[in-house]
């Protein structure tokens, strides 16, 4: 049966951990604008990540890094006015809650209160459980991420897959335990194992959300313009295309320029 605004409840963090509880798969997205969260969310998705991937999708920088708490404000609030049904999660950009707790803490806040987000995501395990902490125990949903980061992108060199050494997997795994303990309601697991991805998953009671992490996560979650091919360079194999945006989108503009330098738009039909 299709999905349809009717038939739909509108998702809340309780609800993502009744769907892992029942075995039912978390779709998600990353969205940065009111049209396109309107378009995904009426399409069935359960989850609209505002990322600081906007930073590379919107911005054209190389890395997150640049991203403002403002920048992501400003986007959270586009695409608030435009979902009805999907949760809303906001990306907290690089330096926004690694300075102190008590910091990120008001960050999120400003997030909440401000940009009408439903959740906070934040990168890392040890180092940001007394903000977690602090956040869920406020009632600040929190969604925890681990795996590849890319707001450390400059301390990992790369972005190579995350995971494969046994101390890093244990590690991984330690820290999903804690962010679950210290009240994270899901967790990102990014470019890592399947096998440990799935480890993960069967560990902790809320749901894995994996990013080129295999089959066996919870939820999956794709950055939109990657998985619609808007790009004709980024092409990981954890991306699966849906579509052939960039083709579609250059051959209508080229006839939309032909049309004019032709003189055959507009017509006398297309004027007043």
């Amino acid at each position: 049966m299709s999905v349809t605004p009717t038939t739909r409840k509108r998702v809340t963090t309780r609800r993502l951990i009744d769907m892992k509880a029942s075995g039912t798969p978390i779709a998600c997205l990353t969205a940065y604008d009111a049209i396109t969260a309107g378009i995904l969310d009426g399409a069935g998705v359960d989850v609209l990540l505002v990322g600081d991937s906007v930073g590379n999708v919107v911005q054209g920088h190389d890395t997150t890094i640049p991203v403002t708490l403002e920048h992501m404000i400003y986007h959270t609030q586009a695409v608030v006015r435009a979902v009805e049904h999907a949760l809303v999660v906001t990306d907290m950009p690089f330096m926004t809650y690694q300075v102190t707790p008590q910091e990120a803490f008001r960050n999120a806040g400003r997030l909440m209160k401000e940009a009408g987000s439903g959740a906070v995501k934040l990168e890392g395990g040890q180092r940001v459980l007394e903000a977690v902490h602090m956040m869920t125990d406020s009632g600040i949903p929190v969604m925890a991420h681990l795996g590849l980061t890319p707001q450390s992108i400059h301390q990992f060199g790369s972005y190579k897959e995350r995971g494969v050494s046994q101390q890093e997997a244990d590690d991984i795994k330690r820290d999903a335990i804690a962010l679950e303990k210290a009240g994270a309601f899901a967790i990102v697991l990014e470019k890592i194992p399947a096998s440990l991805a799935a480890e993960v998953t069967a560990l902790v009671r809320v749901p894995t959300i994996g990013i080129g992490a295999g089959p066996n996560c919870d939820g999956q979650i794709l950055v939109w313009t990657d998985m619609m091919g808007m790009s004709t360079e980024f092409r990981p194999r954890f991306v699966r295309r849906y579509a052939e945006i960039h083709d579609v989108m250059t051959r209508a503009v080229r006839s939309y320029v032909s049309d004019v330098k032709g003189h055959t738009f507009p017509t006398d039909e297309e004027s007043y």
